[in-house]
């Protein structure tokens, strides 16, 4: 069996576990969403909860204005460069903390099927960190960037990107492996038309492109493949 076929070797038995990485992803994803809940109905805290949410979009919360100042005056402070890791995991409700949460777990044990522990959650992380700066770099600063749907628009890239060697290896159109993509892009489109939306849509866009980037580097063996390709070319 080829390098290229390992990576797509899975656990032969018939269910597959969830990868615990992405299930501690997933439990604190939603533990800060528990806190503040809890906080804005009063159980904890005190008044001053009611404002845990808003307080922390404002103090690790991503927008250009934070990427504009450490740009301007060339200082990353600690407190800035921890936006790119903390915003993931503020949301604005419960209901979009629940479905980012899922997808990311769903999507993380796909790829994790193939990737390392390790891996999928360096892709996560990984894709989260390009969509901000993409989005810090070509939006103005409101609205504030929160959630983790880069991230998992980037777990969406290591899944294009597997399909994609799959298809290859099968000698069928590889780009059938962008379906996906373009139906969540579609889906997107639809309901901005219909509800509004705002342009964190460009973060998600660009953890996409990072994740699926990523993946040549992150999936099993696939430095050295990259490595084989770029002598070949």
């Amino acid at each position: 069996m080829t390098q290229q076929d390992n990576t797509f070797q899975r656990d032969p038995s018939p269910v597959n576990p969830l990868p615990p990485a992405m299930i501690i992803l997933f439990l604190a994803i939603m533990a800060v969403e528990v806190i503040f809940m809890m906080g804005a109905r009063g159980w904890i805290g005190g008044p001053g909860a009611i404002g845990w949410r808003n307080n922390a979009i404002q103090s690790h919360g991503f927008n250009s204005d934070v990427m504009g100042w450490m740009l301007e005056h060339g200082r990353y402070p600690a407190e800035h460069m921890l936006r790119f890791l903390s915003y993931p995991f503020i949301h604005g409700d419960f209901t979009h903390a629940l479905f980012a949460g899922a997808m990311a777990l769903a999507l993380g044990k796909f790829v994790g099927e193939v990737f390392s522990q390790a891996a999928t959650l360096a892709l996560f992380v990984i894709s989260c960190v390009g969509g901000a700066i993409v989005f810090g770099l070509l939006e103005p600063p409101q609205p504030w960037l929160v959630g983790a749907f880069p991230g998992v628009y980037g777990l969406i890239g290591g899944f294009t990107y597997l399909m994609w060697l799959r298809l290859g290896q099968m000698g069928a159109q590889q780009y059938r492996a962008f379906m996906l993509i373009g139906v969540l892009l579609m889906i997107q489109l639809v309901f901005g038309l219909i509800f509004g939306s705002n342009s964190t849509w460009i973060a998600d866009i660009a953890g996409f492109g990072v994740g699926f980037l990523a993946s040549f580097i992150l999936s099993p063996g696939g430095f050295a493949r990259l490595r084989a390709k770029l002598r070949h070319d």
